[in-house]
């Protein structure tokens, strides 16, 4: 099991980047939640199986259909399994 924290740069706000996150997270089994960051940037945390969340970080560089990804900083953690769902934070 993996855990990971990104953060993702870019417009990746108001172009329903958070929603896509999580529909994606959810086809893949993963726990966590994203979020928007004041400076314009969005946060997420992700648990779960390595290859579900390899395949997460891959879609992270891609983003939404109107998102335009510049950059994508990964923060590996210990697991923790703490989560019950994946959720959009506010």
């Amino acid at each position: 099991m993996k855990r990971i924290r990104v953060l993702i740069s870019g417009r990746v706000q108001g172009v329903f980047f958070r929603a896509y996150t999580k529909e994606e997270a959810e086809r893949l089994g993963l726990k966590g939640w994203v979020r928007n960051l004041p400076d314009g940037r969005v946060e997420a945390l992700f648990e779960g199986e390595e290859k579900a969340v390899a395949e997460m970080l891959k879609w992270c560089h891609r983003g939404s259909p109107a998102s335009v990804v510049t950059k994508v900083e990964t923060f590996e953690e210990h697991y923790t399994g703490e989560f019950k769902d994946f959720k959009i934070r506010y």
